[in-house]
C-alpha cells in the first residue's frame, strides 16, 4: 500500500519510507493507517509492506526497511538481555543503529553495555545505564509508542485466573473449570498476533516454536515470579559463592521425584546434557544463543554429588548481576528429556546437536564443527504434555506456501511435580481472523482468549463493556512498551533531521486513543519505567510537535532554524545539568526564530498541499 502527498510538497525529493508490518498483529493493523497519515501531513511517501512472520523476521533480520513496529521484551528481559541483543547482526535493532551520527556509533554503545552488565556497584551501574538510556535515546532510532498489557478473555466457567509474569506467561495450568468438560479450547497470543503454529515445541531454538506453548511443556532451573522474584522450579535451593579469578559458583539442588513426561528422571546428569548441548561450539555466539549473558560468561558446568547425583554446579567467567534472571527466560535453557535427543542420553553435542536440524552444520572460529540434529520426541517436565497436533497447507496472496496447526492439543501431566493442572485436554485453536476469534467467545466454542494482538484493543473493550455475555475480561499490568523502530541504515532515514521529522510528526495520543481500546496508555521512554534502571527522564521528548516536524522538513540543509531546532532541544537536557538561567536565555533566542520560521514553513506546506488537492 503506498500513500504520498504532491511533488511539489517539502519532502517531494525524499526517497519513499519502507514500512514493514507483521501481517496477523491486530494492533499494527488497527494503526498502520493513522501513521501512514501522520508521515503524509508533512510530505512523506510511505510504502507499507504486510508480511507473514516468516518473511517478516527474514526482513527485519536483513535490516530490509524503514519503519517497523517492534516492542521491547518486558520482564524479566529488560533491560539488559534486550539491549545484549543488540550484539547479534540478525537483530533489527542492530541494523537500525548501524548510522548513528557521529560521534556516537553502534560499536561504542555495545561497549557501554557490555560494562554496565559486569558493573557490581549498584550506584555506578545506575549511572551507566542512565547514560546508555541517553545515548541511544539522541539518535532518535526508537520512538516509545504505548505500554502493552496482557489480555485475557475467559468464559465463566472456569475460575483460578492469575496473570503471567513475562511475555507469553499464559498460566492456564492454574484456571478449573467449575462447570462443563474439562476440555478447554483457547486462542492465545503468539509471535504472529494471531495464532498460527507451535513450530517443533523445541526447548532450545527458536522461531517458529512458541514461547506459550514452550513455557507449557518445559521448565528451568528457576523461574520469574511476581515483582521480580526468582523462585523455584526444577532446583529447589541455590547458593552463590565468589572464585578467585573474579567470577561466581553457583550451587543448585536439584528438585527431587521429578519425571520427564515420558518417564525419565530428572536429574543433573539431565541437566548436564542439555547445558552441554545448548552451549556447544558456535551456539555461544551472538547469532545464536550468545545474545544474552549467560552462554557468554558461564564458563563451566559440573554434577559434583556423585551419591545421588541432584547437585549442580555452574561457573561464571566474570561477576554477571543478571545471571539468576536470565536462567528464567522461556527459551534456550529449558530442559529436555534425555531420551528425546536425537540420539538418546549418548548424543554428542557437537555430531548429534539438539539444535535445529534447519540449522545445519555450525562452525567455530577454531574450526569446531556442531551439527545440528534436532529432537526426536516433545518431552519436558511442565505442567501439560504435548499430544498431537492438526496441520494444514495455507496458500498467501502471492501463491507462497506455509503449514500452520489448525488445532494442537496437549494433556494434563498427572504426575506434575507441582499442583496438576484442573484442565484435563487443552486445544489451542487457529482462526483466520480476529472476527472469527470474538464471534467464537461469544457464542461458547471458545473458552479462552490470552494475550496481545489477538483482538483490536477497540473489541476487548466492547465485550467488556457488554453484559448480555458470560465472559470475563482480565487486563494486566503494562509489561512491555510498543516502538516504532527507525533504521538508519536505510535512507532516507540514515538522516537523523529525516527522524526527528517523524518522531514529531506522529500523535501517538490521537490513534491510541481512537484504535487502542482506552486501556493502552502512552509512553514515553523505550523501556517501561518500573524495570531496573530504566526510570529515568530523558530529553528531548520525542513528542508530537507539528511545527517542528514542518521546520526540520521543509527547511534547507543550510537553513539556521534546523540548527534552531536542535540547539532548542539540545538547550533542554544542558537545562537539566545547570539549571534555568543561561539554557531558558538561549531557548528565548531559538523560540523568536522558531516561531517566524516555523509559520513561514507551515504556509509552505499548506500552499504546496492545496496544489494537491485543486
Amino acid at each position: 500500500l503506498t500513500t504520498g502527498a504532491s511533488k511539489n510538497s517539502c519532502n517531494a525529493d525524499v526517497p519513499p519510507i519502507d514500512f514493514l508490518l507483521l501481517k496477523g498483529d491486530a494492533n499494527a493493523e488497527a494503526i498502520e493507517d493513522e501513521v501512514r497519515e501522520d508521515l503524509e501531513a508533512v510530505g512523506f511517501t510511505v510504502n507499507s509492506r504486510f508480511l507473514n512472520k516468516n518473511d517478516f523476521n527474514r526482513d527485519r533480520a536483513a535490516g530490509d526497511f524503514g519503519l517497523s513496529f517492534s516492542e521491547t521484551w518486558g520482564s524479566p528481559y529488560d533491560p539488559h538481555s534486550y539491549v545484549s541483543a543488540w550484539e547479534a547482526e540478525d537483530n533489527a535493532n542492530h541494523r537500525a543503529l548501524v548510522n548513528m551520527t557521529v560521534p556516537a556509533s553502534r560499536e561504542e554503545l555495545l561497549r557501554m553495555i557490555e560494562d554496565v552488565l559486569q558493573e557490581q556497584d549498584r550506584n555506578e551501574r545506575r549511572k551507566k545505564w542512565k547514560a546508555i538510556h541517553e545515548y541511544y535515546h539522541r539518535q532518535a532510532v526508537m520512538l516509545p509508542l504505548w505500554g502493552r498489557r496482557i489480555v485475557a478473555i475467559i468464559n465463566s466457567r472456569l475460575t483460578g485466573y492469575e496473570s503471567g509474569h513475562q511475555q507469553f506467561d499464559f498460566p492456564v495450568h492454574r484456571l478449573v473449570p467449575v462447570s462443563g468438560s474439562d476440555t478447554v479450547t483457547i486462542s492465545p497470543g503468539a509471535l504472529t498476533g494471531r495464532f498460527e503454529t507451535v513450530g517443533n515445541l523445541d526447548p532450545h531454538t527458536y522461531n517458529p516454536n512458541e514461547f506459550f506453548s514452550n513455557n507449557w511443556v518445559y521448565e528451568g532451573l528457576v523461574s520469574y515470579g511476581e515483582g521480580g522474584q526468582i523462585v523455584p522450579s526444577l532446583a529447589e535451593s541455590w547458593t552463590v559463592e565468589d572464585t578467585p579469578d573474579g567470577g561466581s559458583k553457583y550451587t543448585f539442588q536439584l528438585r527431587a521425584n521429578v519425571l520427564f513426561h515420558d518417564g525419565a528422571p530428572w536429574n543433573c546428569q539431565a541437566a548436564k546434557l542439555n547445558l552441554d548441548h545448548i552451549l556447544a561450539g558456535a551456539l555461544r555466539t551472538p547469532v545464536w544463543h550468545g545474545w544474552y549473558g549467560v552462554p557468554k560468561y558461564l564458563k563451566d558446568w559440573q554434577c559434583t554429588d556423585i551419591d545421588n547425583d541432584m547437585e549442580l554446579v555452574m561457573t561464571t567467567s566474570v561477576k554477571y548481576y543478571p545471571f539468576l534472571q536470565e536462567l528464567t527466560f522461556i527459551r534456550p535453557l529449558r530442559f529436555l528429556s534425555p531420551n528425546a535427543f536425537a540420539e538418546g542420553p549418548n548424543s554428542d553435542p557437537y555430531t548429534a546437536n539438539s539444535c535445529e536440524r534447519g540449522w545445519g552444520t555450525l562452525e567455530s572460529d577454531d574450526g569446531t564443527t556442531v551439527v545440528c540434529a534436532g529432537i526426536s520426541n516433545i518431552t519436558g517436565t511442565g505442567p501439560f504434555a504435548y499430544d498431537s497436533r492438526v496441520t494444514s497447507i495455507l496458500t498467501t496472496g502471492d501463491f507462497d506456501e506455509t503449514s500452520v496447526d489448525d488445532e494442537v492439543v496437549f494433556k494434563r501431566n498427572d504426575n506434575y511435580w507441582g499442583q496438576p493442572p484442573g484442565i484435563a485436554t487443552l486445544k489451542v485453536v487457529r482462526y483466520n481472523s480476529a472476527q472469527d476469534i470474538e464471534a467464537a467467545l461469544l457464542d461458547g466454542s471458545l473458552d479462552v482468549m490470552w494475550g496481545d494482538g489477538v483482538l483490536p484493543a477497540r473489541a476487548v473493550t466492547d465485550i467488556d463493556d457488554r453484559d448480555d455475555t458470560n465472559l470475563q475480561v482480565f487486563y494486566g499490568d503494562d509489561i512491555q512498551n510498543v516502538l516504532l523502530l527507525l533504521n538508519t541504515g536505510r535512507p532516507p532515514l540514515d538522516d537523523i533531521n529525516v527522524r526527528k521529522t517523524i518522531v514529531h510528526a506522529i500523535q501517538k495520543n490521537r490513534f491510541i486513543d481512537k484504535e487502542l481500546g482506552g486501556y493502552l496508555d502512552a509512553v514515553d521512554n523505550v523501556f517501561p519505567r518500573d524495570m531496573p534502571y530504566c526510570d529515568v527522564d530523558l530529553t528531548p521528548r520525542w513528542d508530537y510537535d507539528i511545527e517542528k516536524a514542518i521546520l526540520l522538513s521543509c527547511a534547507s540543509d543550510d537553513d539556521s532554524s534546523v540548527s534552531a531546532v536542535n540547539a532548542a532541544e539540545n538547550s533542554n537536557t544542558l537545562a537539566l545539568g545547570l539549571g534555568l538561567g543561561i539554557p531558558c536565555f538561549i531557548m528565548f533566542v531559538v523560540a523568536a526564530m522558531y516561531v517566524k520560521k516555523s509559520r513561514d514553513l507551515e504556509a509552505k506546506l499548506v500552499t504546496s498541499n492545496s496544489a494537491v488537492q485543486a
